[in-house]
């Protein structure tokens, strides 16, 4: 999975939150597993 510039991630473990400014390759990995994407309407207070 690669991700793109804009999106965001959340850890449903801590909590973390990421917004991605550059794209690139992999899975973003928080408290040892893959972090959530956020929907438009989720992500939008982060944006």
């Amino acid at each position: 999975m690669a991700t793109q510039k804009g999106e965001v991630y959340k850890c449903d473990v801590c909590g973390n939150v990421v917004s991605v400014m550059h794209e690139g390759g992999g899975t973003l990995v928080c408290c040892g597993q893959d972090m959530r994407k956020l929907g438009a309407e989720e992500a939008a207070p982060y944006k």
